[in-house]
């Protein structure tokens, strides 16, 4: 509780830093943050020409199938390689001033989920026009799964920003880390594909159930089960948890390691 008065003192720096973060992206483009669009657009055309014409997987719109487990898989993975770099990017403000040293990574998952949600509105659209449409009852339960995988999405961040300032070159090693794991999430193909043996694996993997949900929600226009919703919420409060204790342990020395 004293980190969360903490922190919510601090909230201007958070939002400052969200805003930095949020315009630096794209700064010097033409576009700017038009690209925030057109990135998920473009992605989307090339799923519906390679899997629409030319790679077929007997799954109905398979490109939309794909879609939208892809778009929130990338603000996890963001949230993981680009985290882990959070308080090595700003040691200059860690040597200099005090402040709550949650406040980057938080800043940091923050602004990648703001940009996930600017990519939704590509996706609603597509859901539109490709005649899946939308369902605004299931819709509901879209938030809640989008605030777990937050949380999830936060809890990874504070344990890997902290580790990377005692190793540098787990920065690296988590690009190949999330290339696996992406591998080992049902984004590219359903659960009813996993052979048995390997099931207790996919269980175990905290996106498993967040990307099942966001396709309930979104593909199969249908309300998550609860048994999804509670295992997602806990494996993500869980490691929310983990992730918060690990950081405040090794940010005891982060000046002297930095």
């Amino acid at each position: 509780m004293e980190l969360l008065k903490e922190l919510y003192a601090y909230r201007e720096m958070i939002i400052s830093l969200v805003k930095k973060d949020l315009r630096g992206r794209y700064k010097g483009s033409v576009l700017g943050f038009l690209w925030t669009f057109i990135n998920p657009l473009l992605q989307l055309v090339v799923y519906t020409i390679v899997f629409s014409a030319i790679m077929r997987a007997g799954i109905e719109k398979f490109y939309m199938f794909l879609f939208v487990a892809l778009v929130p898989w990338i603000f996890f993975s963001a949230s993981i390689t680009g985290g882990s770099m959070a308080i090595l990017a700003q040691q200059d403000m860690v040597k200099k001033i005090y402040f709550p040293r949650q406040v980057l990574p938080i800043a940091y998952v923050t602004s990648s989920f703001v940009n996930m949600l600017f990519c939704f509105i590509i996706i609603f659209a597509a859901l539109m026009v490709s005649g899946i449409g939308i369902n605004f009852y299931a819709l509901l339960f879209l938030p809640l799964i989008m605030a777990v995988e937050y949380v999830l999405a936060m809890g990874i961040a504070m344990l890997s920003s902290a580790l990377t300032v005692y190793f540098r070159d787990l920065e690296h090693i988590l690009g190949i880390v999330t290339m696996a794991w992406q591998y080992l999430t049902p984004i590219m193909y359903p659960m009813d594909i996993v052979p048995e043996e390997f099931l207790p694996v996919f269980y175990a993997n905290p996106m498993t159930p967040i990307i099942v949900a966001y396709r309930d929600i979104l593909y199969y226009k249908k309300v998550p089960e609860i048994n999804t919703l509670l295992h997602a919420s806990v494996l993500g409060i869980i490691i929310l948890l983990l992730g918060n204790i690990a950081f405040t342990r090794l940010q005891r020395d982060f000046v002297e390691e930095l």
